[in-house]
C-alpha cells in the first residue's frame, strides 16, 4: 500500500506500522452574550505595534505535556534506563545523549533551537532565570487548555470528562469578528477537543481524534484516511499526530485559515504509558511536524512573512524515575511549562533571560500578535511582550 502514497508520507507512516507492534471594532460590538453560563463575549479594541504591522494569521501549536527539562535540557541520562521503558538504552544514548545541554537540546529540537531559538523566542529556562507557569492548580489537560485558550483558569474545569466548555475561548472570540469568522479550525490528536473549544456553540470547525480528515486534495486525503484506518490504535481516544499534522496542513492549503490551532499529543501519552523512549521519539518527530507546517506557510503567499506561530504545551510533568510519567498538583514542577514564538511581530530575541510569564497570558498574546487588545470582563492575564527591539 505504501507505494500508492506521496513519497513524504511513508517514512513517517513506516513507523507507525512498526509501532503496531484586520477591522477596528468597538465595545459595544462585542458586549452579547455568548456562552452557557452568562459570560459576556470579550471586548476588543485597536492595537498599536511598536514594531510595525501585525500577523495577518496566527498558528497555535501545542504539545501535550512535552516538560521544560527536555525542551532547555534535551535528554535526561537518569530516565534512559530499562525501567524507564526504554527497549535499546545504547541506540536511545547514540541517537539524543551530548555531553552539553545546548547540544542535548539541539539534537532532540532542532527545529526548536536552530530556527525558533534564532528567529523568534524561547520563555521558560531556568537557567536563564526565566518562569512560565499554570495557574489553574491542576496541571492537567482539560484544565490547562481551558487556561491556554481562554486567557483564565477556571476552578470549575477541574476533569478530562468530555464537557461542554461554558467559557468563550479566544478561537471562538476570532471566529464572531467579521474578518476572521468562518476562518479558524483547528486540529487535534486527543477526541476531547470538540468540547474544550465547544464546537456546537461557537461554530469553529475541529477535527480531532479519529476522525476522518476532510480537507484537502482529493488523492492525498484518501491516501491519509486510508491509512489511518489501517493503522493500530495505541490510544483509542489519540491518534497518533501524523495524522493531524497532515491534515492540518492539507487543510492550510485547501482552506486558507486565517487562525489554525494544531494540538498534538503523543508526547504525554508516551510518557504515562511510561516509555521514555518513545516520548524522546515523539518529541523529536514533533519537532519536524512544526518545521513541516513553518515551511508550508513559507511556500504560501498568504502566510510568508505575514503570519506568526506560537507554541506552547498544557502542563509539566513530575521528575524522578516515577515522577516524569506522570502530572498534576501532587507531582511537583506539574506547573511548570514553556512558551516559544517565531514569525511577524516576534522579536528574535532568542531564548529569553529574566521573564515570568503565565499560561492565561497565552489568549492575549495570539490576539495581539493579529493587532487587537484582548480585554475579558474580568481579571485575566495580559500580552506577553514579544516586541522588545534590543537584545536581553
Amino acid at each position: 500500500m505504501l507505494d500508492l502514497l506521496p513519497a513524504h508520507f511513508c517514512t513517517r507512516w513506516m513507523v507507525l506500522l512498526f509501532w503496531g507492534g484586520v477591522i477596528s471594532i468597538s465595545a459595544s460590538s462585542s458586549g452579547q452574550d455568548t456562552s452557557s453560563s452568562g459570560q459576556k463575549a470579550l471586548v476588543v479594541g485597536q492595537k498599536t505595534n511598536e514594531t510595525g504591522k501585525s500577523a495577518e494569521n496566527l498558528i497555535l501549536i501545542t504539545v501535550d505535556g512535552l516538560r521544560w527539562q527536555e525542551v532547555f535540557g534535551g535528554a535526561d541520562q537518569r530516565l534512559m534506563t530499562k525501567e524507564n521503558g526504554v527497549r535499546d538504552v545504547g541506540g536511545l544514548r547514540g541517537k539524543f545523549w551530548r555531553e552539553t545541554a545546548e547540544d542535548r537540546r539541539e539534537r532532540l529540537l532542532p527545529f526548536f533551537w536552530k530556527t525558533i531559538a534564532a528567529s523568534g523566542q524561547i520563555i521558560g529556562d531556568p537557567a536563564k532565570d526565566s518562569m512560565a507557569n499554570t495557574t489553574n492548580g491542576f496541571d492537567f489537560s482539560y484544565p490547562g487548555y481551558n487556561e491556554i485558550l481562554t486567557g483564565r483558569a477556571d476552578p470549575r474545569v477541574s476533569s478530562n470528562s468530555k464537557t461542554y466548555n461554558r467559557n468563550m475561548t479566544f478561537l471562538e472570540w476570532l471566529n464572531q469578528r467579521k474578518n476572521f469568522q468562518g476562518r479558524v479550525a483547528a486540529f487535534c490528536s486527543w477526541d476531547v477537543f470538540p468540547f474544550i473549544i465547544n464546537d456546537k456553540r461557537s461554530g469553529i470547525y475541529v477535527n480531532a481524534g479519529w476522525v476522518p480528515i476532510e480537507f484537502g486534495e482529493r488523492g492525498e486525503v484518501t491516501a491519509l484516511n486510508r491509512f489511518a484506518a489501517e493503522s493500530p490504535r495505541v490510544w483509542p481516544n489519540v491518534r497518533m499526530d501524523v495524522f493531524t499534522v497532515d491534515g492540518a496542513i492539507a487543510y492550510l492549503k485547501s482552506r486558507k485559515p486565517k487562525v489554525l490551532y494544531v494540538a498534538v499529543g503523543e508526547t504525554d501519552d508516551w510518557a504515562h504509558d511510561g516509555r521514555y523512549d518513545m516520548y524522546l521519539e515523539s518529541a523529536y518527530r514533533t519537532d519536524q511536524y512544526i518545521q513541516r507546517i513553518w515551511k508550508t506557510l513559507q511556500s504560501i503567499p498568504q502566510y510568508r512573512d505575514k503570519t506568526t506561530m506560537l507554541l506552547t504545551t498544557d502542563h509539566g510533568r513530575g521528575d524522578g524515575r516515577e515522577g516524569w510519567k506522570n502530572h498534576g498538583v501532587i507531582y511537583p514542577g506539574s506547573d511548570r511549562i514553556w512558551v516559544a514564538a517565531i514569525g511577524q511581530g516576534v522579536a528574535p530575541l532568542g531564548n529569553r533571560a529574566g521573564q515570568n510569564v503565565e499560561q492565561s497570558q497565552i489568549a492575549a498574546t495570539a490576539v495581539g500578535l493579529l493587532g487587537y487588545d484582548y480585554a475579558p470582563d474580568r481579571p485575566s492575564g495580559k500580552s506577553i511582550d514579544l516586541l522588545q527591539s534590543k537584545p536581553e
